[in-house]
């Protein structure tokens, strides 16, 4: 028997020694993944620029973290190459530049439907096949009605004559409609050509970047469990004071009701090996006279913390009443 149960471990040694450990492999996967990498087109370096201290809020407890840094260098025939496209994007940038300037005041102006030369040209083109198509319908229709008696003039003649002049003035009216449709989409059609042009000088070339085969395979290093850890050392500890709890019980119950000669003055050889749960010593020691070694109270123990488990013997020693004691 213990005087007491194992106390388990303090929650922050736990949580320290998980983020200790958590760190620490973060770390070690740091560098052993960020290696040093070199290949035709030029090469990636990482390196250790300094440490950063960082304190964890819950324990207090304070960590050196590295800070990396990662250059690349272009081999000296993509060096060359990229300088060549930088000064063209700049060219193609710088071009742009000025465009999207003039485009700038293109745009701020009032936009005009239509555009007047379009319209005219389409026009134009349009009545070179309507009018000769639309003599020919007059003079077709002024036969009819002179065959049918309609005399020019007459209401019925009159009324023939409107509705072709009508019919032709909707066909003008239709080929300048569409004549400006197309003006207007003619104009759009400049405006957005500007527009993506600019966008193109301005977007220049693209730098190619060296290409690396990143980690090469390194697996990432495993954290360890801490918790768990600490958790099964405090579990293990508490079933062996529970048996050990167990095993004095039954050993020193087992003495049972009888009372048993425990007086310090009968026994030799003492060493103190345990204690009850009421903090009485439990010994090891051989009867004065004998070579065999036993386990048991003192009875002069017993007296200060159970008195009613001890009597005393007709020759002046104690006894100990270990149904009781324990």
């Amino acid at each position: 028997m213990g005087k007491s149960a194992p106390k388990p471990t303090d929650p922050r040694e736990t949580s320290a020694a998980t983020t200790g450990t958590n760190l620490s492999t973060a770390i070690g996967n740091a560098w052993m993944t960020n290696m040093n990498e070199y290949g035709p087109d030029g090469s990636r370096e990482f390196n250790n620029t300094g440490m950063e201290t960082v304190t964890d809020p819950y324990t207090g407890q304070t960590y050196q973290v590295p800070r990396f840094s990662v250059t690349t260098t272009l081999s000296p025939e993509q060096q060359a190459i990229k300088t060549q496209q930088d000064g063209a994007s700049l060219n193609l940038a710088t071009l742009g530049n000025d465009l999207s300037g003039t485009l700038g005041d293109h745009l701020r102006g009032n936009f005009t439907i239509g555009n007047e030369a379009t319209e005219a040209r389409l026009f134009d083109l349009g009545r070179a096949r309507l009018d000769p198509l639309f003599a020919q319908r007059d003079e077709d229709l002024r036969s009819r009605l002179a065959s049918q008696g309609i005399k020019a003039g007459s209401a019925a003649y009159d009324r023939e004559m409107a509705l072709l002049g009508q019919n032709q003035n909707d066909a003008y009216n239709q080929l300048l409609l569409t004549g400006r449709g197309q003006a207007v989409n003619e104009q759009l059609t400049e405006d957005n050509q500007r527009i993506q042009q600019i966008s193109a000088l301005m977007s220049g070339g693209q730098v190619s970047q060296p290409m690396f085969s990143t980690n090469l395979g390194v697996a990432p290093m495993a954290t360890t469990d801490n918790g768990s850890i600490i958790a099964n050392y405090d579990n293990a500890r508490m079933n062996a004071w529970q048996q050990n709890q167990a095993g004095w019980g039954s050993l020193l119950g087992g003495i049972g009701g009888l009372f048993s000669l425990s007086d310090e003055n009968a026994k030799e050889d003492m060493e103190k090996i345990a204690e009850t749960d009421d903090g009485i010593g439990i010994f090891k020691f051989r009867y004065k006279g004998s070579p065999k070694t036993q386990i048991g109270l003192k009875a002069q123990d017993v007296a200060k913390k159970k008195p009613r488990a001890v009597a005393m013997g007709g020759d002046g020693l104690m006894r100990v009443n270990y149904g009781e004691a324990v």
